[in-house]
């Protein structure tokens, strides 16, 4: 059964890429650019650039797509989780195992604070300027709040997190724009590729700065894009 209470009206989106950006078409209202695609164009990728330097262009890849893939797998578990309140079979390839590995710690970790589950890979949206998926909307720790789960490599320092943070705040202005809700917090759940489970909190003492930091994003999104 269901592990999701229903209290909002979710509407799913429709999602197209153009030129290898993510737009998602909105209710009367032209096609936007997705959170993520903002950032990705607003960010400094000089590390980024050092690192495919440094490793070479196939590794990179290969590390990338693979990062990826096992991040999807994991995504999946959750979601299916979520949805039917089960938990999924591992699947019989090493990388499927791995990843429900990794979804189990964070259920572990983060679940037991969850008492409500709103949402799950919801769909929102700010009129007029983004849009994009959130994996959770729930009641954590008795506050209504944004979630996101989140594969690493290796764990993650502080300082490497900061567009984790900006995704949060995007998806609580949206909700709060179309649900009239007062979210002004967020989790990121994450775990390693050796069972590190990590997580980074959007609090409410630091809601404002990064929803500033969050509108000049996209301020210089639409001035230079």
């Amino acid at each position: 059964m269901s592990l999701i209470i229903k209290k909002y009206d979710y509407t799913r989106l429709k999602k197209t890429n153009v030129n290898g950006s993510r737009l998602y078409q909105v209710p009367n209202g032209k096609p936007l650019p997705s959170v993520t695609t903002i950032l990705d164009s607003t960010k400094d990728k000089t590390k980024l650039y050092e690192w495919r330097r440094r490793v070479g262009e196939k590794k990179a890849q290969e590390i990338t797509t693979e990062a990826a893939g096992v991040g999807t797998r994991m995504h999946k578990y959750l979601e299916d989780y979520i949805d039917t309140g089960d938990w999924p079979k591992e699947g019989s390839n090493p990388y499927a195992a791995q990843a429900n590995k990794m979804a189990a710690v964070i259920k572990k970790n983060a679940f037991n604070f969850i008492s409500e589950i709103l949402g799950s890979e919801v769909n929102l949206w700010m009129p007029n300027l983004y849009a994009g998926t959130t994996d959770l909307v729930c009641t954590y720790k008795n506050n209504l709040a944004i979630c996101d789960f989140k594969q690493t490599n290796k764990p993650k320092k502080e300082e490497w997190v900061d567009d984790y943070y900006l995704q949060l705040v995007a998806y609580a202005e949206a909700h709060n724009e179309l649900f009239g809700t007062q979210i002004s917090e967020g989790h990121i759940f994450m775990c390693s590729r050796d069972l590190e489970y990590q997580q980074f909190d959007l609090t409410p003492q630091d809601y404002k700065k990064w929803r500033s930091i969050w509108y000049d994003r996209l301020y210089t999104f639409y001035e230079n894009y």
